[in-house]
């Protein structure tokens, strides 16, 4: 498998949207044309998934290939950063991460899960996409009990996701690690602190490492859930499956 103040700030996002994988825009008309080709004229390098009419009454999203959301103005000239909140009968609703949920599906579905490392569980109930840092402590810890979420019905499929990034040695123990003979023993050797023999082949490290950037994987470990939402940071065991309905 070789596969987010001023306009100081907005620029400064804009930057970090031109990171990520490849896509393809999925523009709806003349408006939406017309604000993609005005942000990528004004932001060389900035790669537009999306536009489309937000929820709120003249306001467009825009959706970069990595995950990261800005709205605009129809004629593409003002921009605001953040969050899109809604005042609903249950309380205040987050509308920006529910698209980026709905937008992280499609793109983990796309993308697969050949070439993660699975621990999976028995009588699968439910599936998490994990993406980890052998060398991360809550990594770590939620390592340890993988055995209890598996026997709460919860396969694991691990991402690399090494924070350092390409060639350093985080990276190349991840790559060690995915190389090995037995790729669940070596992670559980090197999540515990134990060496693992180096080693080298064809591998879809890198290209896990910049999935993560494309569903805004910012530290580890980040859980994705079947829906597309992600838990950032360590959940207990417990909690997690509560979370998903399980106890």
């Amino acid at each position: 498998m070789s596969a987010r103040m001023k306009l100081k700030r907005v620029v400064l996002v804009a930057g970090l949207l031109v990171s990520g994988l490849t896509a393809v825009p999925v523009l709806a008309g003349e408006v939406e044309d017309a604000i993609a080709e005005r942000l990528t004229s004004a932001v060389p390098g900035l790669k537009v998934q999306s536009v489309r009419e937000s929820e709120a009454e003249g306001l467009y999203e825009v959706q970069s290939n990595n995950g990261d959301t800005i709205y605009t103005t129809a004629d593409g000239q003002y921009l605001l950063t953040g969050d899109l909140l809604k005042i609903t009968e249950n309380g205040i609703a987050n509308v920006t991460e529910e698209a980026r949920a709905s937008q992280r599906e499609q793109t983990m579905a796309a993308f697969g899960d050949e070439g993660v490392i699975r621990f999976p569980a028995e009588n699968e109930k439910a599936v998490i996409s994990v993406f980890t840092d052998i060398d991360c402590p809550y990594c770590r810890k939620l390592h340890d009990e993988v055995p209890q979420l598996n026997a709460y019905g919860i396969t694991v499929n691990y991402y690399a996701f090494p924070r350092s990034g390409p060639g350093t040695p985080s990276f190349q123990k991840y790559v060690s690690v995915w190389c090995s003979e037995d790729p669940q023993a070596a992670m559980d050797d090197a999540k515990a602190g134990r060496s693992v023999a180096q080693a080298s082949c064809d591998n879809p490290v890198l290209e896990q490492y910049q999935l993560g950037g494309q569903v805004g994987v910012t530290g580890t470990p980040a859980i994705v859930l079947e829906d597309g939402n992600m838990v950032r940071g360590y959940v207990p065991a417990n909690n997690l499956a509560q979370g998903l309905g399980l106890l």
